[in-house]
Formats: C-alpha cells, structure tokens, sequence
C-alpha cells in the first residue's frame, strides 16, 4: 500500500515537472511582453513591468485590422473546407469507385507538399487572374491547408456509422438530405469540431502563403510580426505582446471546446 502511494506520488511529481516545462515558454513569453526594450537582456523575472508594449499595439489601430484579416480569411477558409470537405470525407467513405483510394492519397498529399515549393506558381497565377492580395484569394489557398485533415478525419467517422441506420431512416420515408443533416451530422459532430480546429489553428499560424500571396490591403498577424524587426533591433516585448493577443481565439475555441476536441481526436485520428 505505502509502495504504492509512493509510485503515484512520483507520476504526480512527474506530471508537474512535464506541465512546467511545457507551460514555461508561454510564461516566458508573459514576462516578455511586460519588459522594456531595455531590460530585455539585463534581466529575467526581476524588472519593472510596463504597459507601452500593448498601448503601441492598439495606439494605431493596424494591428486591430491585421488581427480581423486574420480572423476573416481564417473562417473563411474553414467555412469553404467544410462545405467542400464533408461531402468529399462522405463519399469517399461510402461509394466504391474506380480511383477512390488514389484520390484520397492525393487528398492528403496536398500535407506533404513543401509550401515553398508551391507557393511560386500560384503567386504568378494570382497576378494573373488578379486573386493577388484579396480576401479571397488567401480563403482559397488556405483550404488547401486544411481541407486535406478534415477529409481524413471525417472519412473515419463515416466509415464507423452503419449504412443500415440510414437505409432503415430512407424507408420511413426521410429524403437523402434529412438522414444526412439529421442524422449523420450529429453522429460527426466531435470529428467536425476536432478537425475544424486544428484547421483553423493551422490556417491562422500560416507564414507563407500570407507572406508571399499578401500586400498592402490583406495582413495578417504572422506577417504583421515582422513589423516588429527593425534594421538596428528587434522590439521583442512588442513582439511578444502580439503573438499572446494572436494566440487568444486559439486558446479561447480550444477551451470551450475541449470536450469535442478530446472525444474528436481520439475516435477520429487513428481511422481512414
């Protein structure tokens, strides 16, 4: 019993041994973001904090608007991979054709692909078509990023969800589009909001795309960080105070979610 009481002690101590490790950049980053440029590096947990890094965030009001592109093309992107995603993650699930598995692999493909390596070709088709620094033209772009997870993870639940179910629902007379709304979304609900989060988390920390396909009129707040970095130094409490404001409707969805998120990864990402 003693020997016992000692080994959980030991996991317990181990746990928050592993929490502090993992939760001491964030904190650091906290520290960061409350110091003058000129105790950055003359000293560590003793200093006197200051508010001027946040004030030269909202005094302007860019980082305000890059903060919202960031938001808009975001959800916009999340929005178009659901629409387009759950119907793909569907059929690949539930037809059999000629190709289905091929397809599907070039689906997930589109993870394997280096960005850079891409990037390139669309940017001079975007100068063309004129999708260079639009709205628009980052939503689509950035469904390329998280279409591919959502596809696979929902292609798991569906496979999991007896064909019987929805034939017995067809005979009591519900149209194809009913038992689909009604009863099949429901069922993959917890892989939707699993997937769609770590879509969002993906699109919204994209460096790339929004540096290379972006201007002047879209910005979002991983490019706005280089604003940060001068030619004689870098403003790194600035910096720090962006990147903790950027990190909030991440921290704030995963939080309110959590229950979803768990049950959505742990059902979803071992199938497909």
């Amino acid at each position: 019993m003693k020997s016992n009481k000692v080994v959980s002690l030991l996991k317990d101590l181990g746990l928050l041994l592993y929490a502090m490790f993992a939760l001491f950049p964030l904190v650091w980053l906290v520290i960061i973001s409350f110091k003058h440029d000129r105790e950055m590096f003359n000293t560590t947990f003793i200093f006197s904090p200051t508010l001027d890094n946040y004030r030269v965030l909202f005094s302007s009001g860019e980082f305000i608007g890059y903060f919202v592109d960031n938001l808009i093309v975001s959800v916009g992107a999340i929005i178009l991979s659901i629409v387009v995603g759950v119907p793909a993650a569907y059929a690949l699930a539930r037809f059999d054709f000629k190709g289905k598995e091929s397809i599907a692999f070039t689906f997930l493909s589109f993870r394997f692909a280096p960005e850079i390596l891409v990037v390139l070709p669309i940017f001079l088709i975007y100068q063309k078509i004129g999708l260079y620094d639009t709205y628009f033209g980052l939503i689509w772009i950035f469904q390329v990023v998280s279409l591919p997870l959502m596809i696979w993870i929902l292609r798991g639940y569906f496979e999991d969800i007896s064909v019987e179910m929805e034939h017995a629902a067809r005979l009591d007379g519900y149209s194809w589009w009913q038992v689909f709304i009604k009863m099949i979304i429901p069922l993959i609900k917890p892989g939707l909001v699993a997937s769609s989060l770590l879509s969002f988390i993906f699109v919204w920390n994209n460096f790339t795309f929004s540096l290379l396909l972006a201007g002047q009129k879209v910005t979002t707040t991983t490019v706005a960080m280089l604003k940060y970095v001068s030619s004689d130094t870098v403003h790194y409490g600035q910096m720090a105070a962006a990147v903790l404001i950027s990190s909030l409707p991440i921290i704030i969805l995963a939080l309110a979610i959590q229950k979803h998120l768990v049950r959505g990864l742990s059902m979803g990402a071992v199938k497909g």
